[in-house]
């Protein structure tokens, strides 16, 4: 998303078929098949997102979550006037769209061509100098090492890659020392709650401990979609053995006056479970 790409967490029946008619279950699904589901299913839903959740995001608004906790208030990335800034999983590019506007020099990655497509045509409406974007897996970074000052992702690419490890190292490698990488992502204790927005979405009815994706597949038993889950304890982990120093681990909670739902997060559970995590690291 760019901003925002939430993604869904498993349904109480895990046999239970999704919206396009797919089985939606857990089993195991590696790197490339991942990939693939990711880049095809935002390609064919890129359209319908950006028209439910575009005024939400804003084109020019760097907000972290559903929970809309901003970038202008929060300022997790530090100083970015100046700084060379690397959006992954970045969608219509809303938040390097701000970044820009304050001063840093933003590129902004996602595996969709579709979603960048939505970029280009935001900044044609609007005129001015263009959003660079590159397509790419954020798990194989196409930018030599040390190339950027700062690193973000609002729920985009980390929940949907195979190997988040290796994303990190990824991540770490094209950043400076110094460099600090932030992201969000669904907060991971929701993996043990079905994706309901109402009250069959308070009761726990899977383990939180189980690293077993959650997958859509066709009836030729090919994945359409594809998420991870990582407990809190595993992205610490993650962040850690890649070379990064974890600065901070913020759970935004509900705001006052928030009504509005998006998927599984409503007021309702904002106000009683975290939905968000965003992790705030540092490269050595």
């Amino acid at each position: 998303m760019g901003s925002i790409t939430v993604a869904t967490t498993p349904p109480s029946d895990l046999h239970d078929l999704d919206d396009d008619g797919d089985d939606a279950l857990r089993r195991e699904a590696e790197s490339g098949e991942s990939s693939r589901a990711s880049r095809h299913w935002w390609d064919r839903n890129a359209d319908e997102y950006q028209d439910e959740h575009g005024e939400f995001l804003g084109d020019d608004r760097f907000t972290w979550c559903p929970e809309g906790l901003d970038e202008a208030d929060v300022r997790l990335l530090g100083e970015v006037a100046g700084r060379r800034v690397l959006e992954i999983g970045a969608g219509a590019a809303q938040c390097s769209r701000w970044l820009a506007a304050r001063g840093a020099r933003p590129v902004a990655l996602d595996i969709s061509h579709r979603q960048l497509q939505h970029s280009r045509r935001i900044d044609l409406v609007r005129g001015g100098a263009p959003v660079p974007v590159v397509q790419a897996d954020a798990a194989v970074l196409p930018f030599a090492d040390g190339s950027f000052d700062l690193a973000c992702s609002a729920y985009g690419a980390v929940p949907f890659s195979a190997d988040t490890a290796a994303l990190m190292r990824e991540v770490r490698r094209v950043l400076r020392p110094g460099g600090r990488w932030v992201f969000s992502v669904t907060h991971p204790i929701r993996w043990a709650f079905p994706d309901e927005p109402g009250v069959e979405g308070l009761t726990a009815t899977a383990s939180y401990f189980d690293r077993t994706p959650y997958v859509e597949q066709d009836a030729q038993g090919r994945a359409t979609y594809v998420e991870h889950h990582r407990t809190v304890g595993d992205r610490v982990r993650e962040l850690v053995g890649a070379g990064f120093r974890l600065l901070d681990v913020v759970e935004p909670e509900w705001p006052a006056g928030l009504e509005q739902e998006w998927g599984g997060w409503s007021p309702l559970r904002g106000r009683l479970i975290p939905g968000t995590a965003v992790f705030v690291s540092e490269r050595d």
